[in-house]
């Protein structure tokens, strides 16, 4: 017997819905949920390796870095580090494992306004994965997204071929300098910027179309589109399923393991909100950005400025946890205990 094609649009979830529109990518350093959800790419950062590297299942990993820090010598706060590279590696590797298509590694967020020290340690993590046999076209490497990180990703991708996707991205003006970099990716940060406008403004409770997050990825798609950049851009940090479904067209969207079962469960009709057809006929003047107009124009974006440097200290606060963890753990190992 077969099946209505509205019955099926029924039967199917609001995941494989957005499926159809959208690249959707899994934003977790946990195996299990890559596995459950299936999704083409995969994403970590310092927060999501430090609350893997925390659970049992992940104890081989943590202790083959640790191990390799050691071996390779050096003082021991480059043995430490180098542990660190290899721990992200080696997360990356077993993603890999579970997704046909890429898996962003990032950058040590400490380092988000020295140029020459992103690109060095990009190299370094790239040099560590093709190690391991896995080539760079399938490794996006994650940058904080101010002037000296957007650089960092224009030298990477022009000089070594080496794909960059920048985050932690709230403002037009970072969009657009990432853009004019030629930066394979971007990944705006639709919750955080929810987040800000609940803490900053009266207002509580927004329909997801006018969720100010949602906007702003919608305004840089559009903007992307009609001027016909080739980077790339992948909604993040999402709050709730109404701003994933919003959003549902834009290149990708890189989704909670929570937030992924709750559209799996979710059988509401989604309609494509973004398209590049729409894009080219919105209301939208192109700009050109050198460095001055750049940190001009994001500080008049108070809610952008704050994000950032917001976002910039708490992935090194959990980058300075995750050493922490990783220098106890070498001194018992060197110690025998």
């Amino acid at each position: 017997m077969s099946v209505s094609p509205d019955k099926r649009r029924k039967m199917e979830s609001a995941l494989e819905e957005i499926k159809k529109y959208t690249v959707v990518v899994a934003d977790t350093g946990d195996f299990n949920a890559i596995e459950e959800y299936k999704p083409q790419d995969a994403t970590t950062n310092p927060s999501l390796i430090l609350a893997a590297a925390k659970m049992p299942t992940y104890q081989p990993l943590v202790e083959q870095a640790i191990k390799y820090g050691i071996a390779n010598g050096g003082s021991e706060k480059e043995q430490v580090t180098n542990a660190m590279d290899k721990l992200f590696v080696n997360f990356g590797l077993e993603i890999l494992k579970k997704v046909p298509g890429r898996v962003s590694t990032e950058v040590d967020a400490r380092l988000s306004f020295d140029k020459e020290a992103m690109v060095s340690r990009a190299r370094r993590l790239i040099s560590l994965y093709e190690e391991a046999g896995v080539s760079k076209e399938r490794i996006l490497i994650k940058l904080s997204s101010t002037w000296e990180g957007i650089q960092a990703g224009q030298e990477l991708e022009e000089k070594d071929g080496i794909h960059c996707n920048m985050t932690l991205l709230f403002s037009f003006a970072q969009a657009v300098a990432c853009a004019e970099a030629h930066i394979t990716l971007i990944s705006p940060f639709v919750g955080r910027i929810l987040d800000w406008y609940k803490e900053n403004t009266d207002r509580k409770n927004y329909e997801p179309h006018e969720d100010p997050g949602v906007q702003s990825v919608t305004k840089i798609y559009n903007y992307y589109k009609k001027f016909s950049y080739t980077t790339v851009v992948m909604g993040a940090s999402f709050r709730n399923t109404g701003e994933v479904k919003a959003l549902a067209g834009c290149d990708l969207l890189t989704i909670s393991p929570g937030l992924l079962g709750e559209l799996s469960q979710d059988h509401s009709t989604v309609t494509c909100s973004l398209t590049p057809q729409g894009a080219k006929a919105c209301d939208l003047e192109q700009v050109h950005l050198d460095e001055k107009s750049f940190r001009w124009l994001h500080n008049e974006d108070r809610m952008a400025v704050e994000k950032l440097s917001d976002g910039i200290r708490k992935f090194a606060a959990d980058a300075i946890k995750l050493e922490a963890m990783i220098k106890e753990r070498m001194f018992n190992v060197k110690n025998g205990q």
